[in-house]
């Protein structure tokens, strides 16, 4: 028996040669957003093409003086269901898929009255912007989930051997101009280029729709979730939109680019890097991008900590995705400074974000002799801090992201692996303060659990193995004074937080992004002066880092959270 009927793919007639010239004389024009489809459409009209439409489309262009062929008169069938059903129909798919050159495909458009269309022109229903309002219900959600639309620009993709699918207003031009220059005819390089690019619009469209639907649903029942599923998903769906080529990659002798996520409901300016406007600069580069994320990052994480006073500003400076320097203090130029002494060295040539607007007094510390950075972030940025900047720097990136890219949400990460993607969720992770335990050492003062928790940010944010050193200053405030990071073992990293450190190590906080394995690294960290020891514990050996805090008079606690970033 044979398994493959006559018409499947497996004996269906296929042309060795698609033909280059397909002459456009049937035109199927669908979009809901209808910018530019009203000239387009009579361009085509110009061209002598049978204009067919539905629905709205049909009435704007109708109501602009074009002759239009309905829907359903083609079909021979009404729409139905409140438009849910109105070109999901022989006559349609079947002149968008007729293999044209096939005997038996041309037979059956014979034999059916079907007339072969040339040309779509289809954009889908809004699924991602409804679905952005968080007061969209999931009824009012699923109804935006476009059927036709989709079913049609698939159907012409496939056979852009003879059809030309066009899903983006911003190829209107393009098209009409090639259709032109080759006497009515659409070109068989132009066709393969719509269809590649019709393909990413429907698998884009199908992952925001995916996505959203993971969110709202449980995956066995089918209700509604009441919350997350900390367990990893079984399929994981990625809408991605190119949002910018970047200026290189890692190296100049990579290329690279941005992509922006869908269907997060994350759409409005600054709600990340990718969402940002820049307002002077170079074009961004792979590092400055990574950068700029790590960096935002930070700075929101401790915006949202503060020493307590309503104006607290938060501002750290990255360097290769690492903090060199970090800091809470009452103004921006007082938080820029900080954040800078740190380790000016390191700061040179780094990524600075800031919690709050750009001042004069924040730009004019930017702008000192002693400073050069490659992207500033912030929500903002004054007009004199600005002209300031810009009469400094001519390439400086100045990135303006939107307040809401200051509060952490919890998110997913993705890395991919040679033949694979690793999926994690974001480390978000923070101890309460109620959750930080004395474990030797004299008890903790007011400083100290200020500093362990204003530490822990800036070690989650560290590459392991991760050991900082800072706290409280005398004046009010808190700074980063020195890092390790990087480091195949913890006491190398001990050692270079120290080094970073220098004179402000003693009395200092120092915080660990794992536990101790042995007592060598707290040794290094006691020896420089620093009076209080925390890290996550967990150790077989954590007994003998207790007994030394206790012998040399350090303050040690344990928060039970490590903080490894690779």
């Amino acid at each position: 028996m044979n398994p493959h009927p006559s018409g499947s793919p497996m004996t269906s007639h296929r042309p060795h040669s698609p033909p280059n010239l397909v002459a456009v004389r049937r035109a199927l024009l669908s979009v809901s957003d209808k910018t530019g489809i009203v000239e387009f459409a009579r361009c085509l009209a110009g061209l002598g093409v049978e204009i067919i439409s539905t629905g709205g489309t049909a009435r704007a262009l109708t109501e602009a003086g074009l002759r239009v062929t309905p829907i359903e008169s083609v079909t021979g069938h009404p729409e139905m269901m409140d438009g849910r059903v109105k070109t999901l129909h022989p006559a349609i798919h079947g002149a968008l898929l007729a293999v044209r050159d096939n005997p038996q495909h041309a037979a059956s458009l014979r034999d059916h009255g079907v007339m072969p269309i040339d040309l779509v022109c289809v954009n889908l229903y809004p699924f991602e912007r409804t679905v952005s309002d968080p007061e969209v219900t999931i009824s009012e959600a699923v109804e935006t989930i476009d059927i036709g639309g989709p079913s049609m620009v698939r159907s012409a993709a496939k056979n852009s051997d003879y059809v030309a699918v066009v899903t983006d207003p911003a190829r209107y031009s393009d098209v009409i101009d090639s259709i032109r220059a080759n006497e009515g005819s659409s070109t068989l390089e132009l066709r393969r280029r719509l269809a590649v690019e019709a393909f990413a619009l429907t698998a884009r469209y199908d992952a925001v729709i995916a996505a959203y639907l993971s969110r709202s649903f449980s995956p066995a029942s089918g209700e509604p979730r009441e919350a997350p599923s900390p367990s990893m998903p079984d399929g994981v769906t990625l809408g991605l939109t190119l949002e910018r080529p970047l200026r290189y990659g890692e190296n100049p002798h990579q290329a690279a680019a941005m992509y922006v996520t869908s269907g997060s409901g994350a759409v409005s300016l600054g709600a990340g890097v990718p969402q940002a406007r820049q307002v002077h600069g170079k074009d961004l580069s792979y590092n400055n991008v990574n950068d700029a994320a790590a960096a935002l990052t930070l700075v929101g994480g401790l915006a949202m900590l503060g020493p307590g006073q309503a104006t607290s500003v938060a501002a750290c400076v990255v360097k290769h995705a690492n903090p060199s320097g970090a800091s809470i203090a009452s103004t921006a130029a007082a938080a820029a400074d900080q954040a800078i002494a740190g380790d000016p060295v390191a700061a040179y040539g780094g990524i600075v974000a800031i919690s709050d607007r750009i001042d004069a007094a924040a730009a004019a510390r930017l702008c000192a002799k002693d400073a050069f950075f490659e992207v500033i972030v912030a929500p903002g940025f004054d007009d004199e801090a600005l002209d300031l900047i810009r009469a400094r720097w001519t390439g400086i990136r100045l990135l303006e992201v939107g307040r809401e890219a200051l509060t952490p949400r919890p998110t997913v990460e993705f890395r991919s692996v040679p033949g694979g993607v690793l999926l994690q969720q974001s480390d978000r992770r923070i101890a309460g303060l109620g959750e930080i335990r004395h474990a030797a050492g004299p008890p903790p003062s007011i400083d100290h659990l200020a500093s362990a928790r204003f530490l822990e940010h800036v070690a989650r944010a560290l590459t392991s193995n991760a050991v900082c050193i800072g706290g409280v200053l005398s004046g009010g405030g808190l700074r980063l004074c020195g890092a390790g990071a990087g480091q195949m073992d913890r006491v190398a990293a001990c050692r270079l937080a120290v080094l970073k450190a220098g004179d402000s190590a003693p009395g200092a906080t120092a915080f660990s992004d794992a536990y101790f394995p042995f007592p060598d690294g707290p040794e290094v960290l006691i020896d420089a002066g620093v009076s209080c020891l925390v890290h996550p514990g967990g150790s077989r050996r954590d007994q003998e880092t207790f007994d030394l805090c206790d012998a040399r008079g350090v303050t040690c606690l344990v928060t039970g959270i490590r903080h490894f970033r690779h």
